[in-house]
């Protein structure tokens, strides 16, 4: 990927929201390495969740979008060398659309980063078309085709994921689908054919990552006294991870 080059100066608004704590990865939230900010609240309750302590708005601590860009700001010679960005993450990012807009505008306008939103979409009408201008990728999460079981999986409809993908998919965003595997759950083969049809008629979807269920989270869970919902459940194996992948490359998507 070539290095994003600011192509106006970034306008600046005095933003503020909930932070939850940011971090550098590599791989995971976009191409590349990234500085990904973890904003807080969401509106779902996965119970594969393994970020439950990102759940509430007040969990978060109160920070500027000044205080987040300087940050970011420290690492950008990194970033552009490993041909990589910056994702705005959470809990849900759609939940703060202010500093969520800000964020991405002056990443991409003021440092000159490559950006993604990472997000399930149930909240895609929050994003203006603003905050979409200043998104170079989307990492949507698209958690079940079937509808009953989306909603027992996260207490929350499938239809304004599904609206928001299609709106991507008519501005021509580029999209990242994420499918978490869940056995005995998200695994019927007719729920990963829907999912993938569905990706696969959208035209703008250029990956997509099957990610194996696990419960990395489940101390967090603990520590919030909370049960963890599927504590039982046991995590696919690569066998059963490579079939579903399958299916998706079937429908000509690259996977991972």
């Amino acid at each position: 990927m070539t290095e994003a080059a600011p192509s106006t100066p970034a306008t600046r608004r005095p933003v503020t929201g909930r932070l939850h704590s940011w971090d550098l990865s590599t791989g995971v939230d976009g191409p590349g390495t990234r500085f990904v900010t973890f904003l807080s609240g969401c509106p779902l309750r996965c119970l594969y969740c393994h970020n439950p302590d990102t759940r509430y708005l007040r969990d978060g601590r109160r920070s500027s979008a000044d205080e987040i860009v300087r940050e970011a700001a420290k690492y950008t010679a990194f970033i552009h060398a490993s041909g990589g960005g910056a994702t705005v993450s959470g809990g849900e990012p759609l939940l703060q659309p202010a500093l969520t807009g800000e964020l991405l505008h002056r990443f991409k306008h003021e440092l000159g980063l490559h950006t993604a939103l990472d997000t399930s979409g149930f909240p895609g009408a929050r994003a203006t078309h603003a905050l979409l201008a200043d998104t170079d990728l989307v990492l949507l999460d698209v958690k079940s085709w079937d509808r009953a079981l989306y909603r027992h999986l996260t207490g929350r409809d499938l239809a304004p994921t599904l609206a928001f993908a299609r709106r991507l998919a008519g501005l021509g965003t580029e999209v990242w689908v994420r499918f978490v595997l869940v056995p005995g759950l998200t695994d019927p083969a007719a729920n990963i054919e829907g999912v993938a049809s569905f990706a696969a008629s959208l035209g703008n979807v250029t990956r997509v990552d099957v990610l194996p269920f696990h419960k990395l989270g489940a101390a967090k869970w603990r520590a919030l006294g909370l049960d963890f919902p599927l504590a039982g459940t046991p995590v696919p194996s690569p066998d059963e991870t490579a079939a579903a992948r399958a299916v998706f490359a079937a429908h000509g998507l690259h996977t991972a």
